[in-house]
């Protein structure tokens, strides 16, 4: 199936997944879940007051495909904590609450600490490097990432680079446990990083784990991205009272 970037798109201020249709010579069910699975990762779940409701009937014509295999694919993703079926409602991706989203920062904190240590011991000089630059870009000063436009290519590049330390500790497993959490990683980042100057604080944290890295010191390289996530929990601690919004449904 041809690589097509799953983007969410707004009509009437509710949100939709945008989808690609399937190449019906491939298994429907594993096609349609994989689908979902990318257009669902690719929502900012959290900067939309409505929820996403996913149209069986919708996402069939969208895929091009029966609902036999979409229902398949609803239910793996369930299973796995994307979506939530509410009886007599349909089927919603899953939204947490502020303090399950402080218990997965928690929990990534442990693993990209681990990720950054493994990270010093084995990343490529080449892998490094490439990491420097990316962070280069917005390195110029305290307000490096600038705004609008600019502080969203920094978004962008904020979350490549927590990527990169994943790929980088060369633990598949590492990044087999952090698939599931990065959607709710992902889309707090890209809101948080608008608030409270912390583009700015990001990228010296970033540049400070890079340079542990360049010295191959893991025990900096840990200690450096545990408190830069563990960061983010206390921020959202602080801050994100917002991911409660009262619902008259629940």
């Amino acid at each position: 199936m041809p690589e097509a970037s799953a983007r969410l798109v707004q009509k009437s201020d509710r949100p939709k997944l945008d989808i690609p249709r399937l190449d019906t010579n491939t298994s429907f069910a594993k096609e349609a879940y994989a689908a979902l699975k990318r257009a669902i990762t690719a929502i900012d779940i959290y900067d939309h007051a409505d929820e996403v409701r996913l149209d069986e009937r919708r996402l069939s014509q969208d895929l091009g495909v029966s609902r036999t295999p979409i229902r398949e694919a609803m239910t793996l993703l369930e299973q796995e904590g994307f979506v939530r079926t509410r009886p007599r409602r349909g089927v919603y991706v899953v939204k947490k609450t502020k303090r399950e989203i402080v218990e997965i920062i928690t929990i990534m904190a442990a693993l990209e600490s681990m990720a950054a240590r493994l990270a010093a011991e084995r990343a490529s000089d080449a892998e490094i490097a490439e990491l420097r630059r990316l962070m280069d870009a917005f390195s110029g000063g305290p307000n490096g990432a600038g705004d609008g436009a600019r502080l969203d290519e920094y978004s962008d590049a904020n979350i490549a680079f927590h990527q990169a330390i994943i790929k980088m500790s060369g633990c598949a497993l590492l990044a087999e446990m952090t698939e599931n959490l990065f959607i709710h990683m992902r889309a707090i980042r890209k809101i948080t990083i608008h608030q409270e100057n912390r583009a700015a604080r990001s990228i010296v944290d970033h540049m400070r784990i890079i340079e542990a890295l360049e010295r191959r010191d893991p025990d900096a390289a840990e200690r450096l991205a545990r408190e830069h996530t563990l960061g983010l929990a206390a921020h959202v601690e602080q801050h994100g009272d917002f991911l409660d919004p009262i619902r008259s449904d629940v």
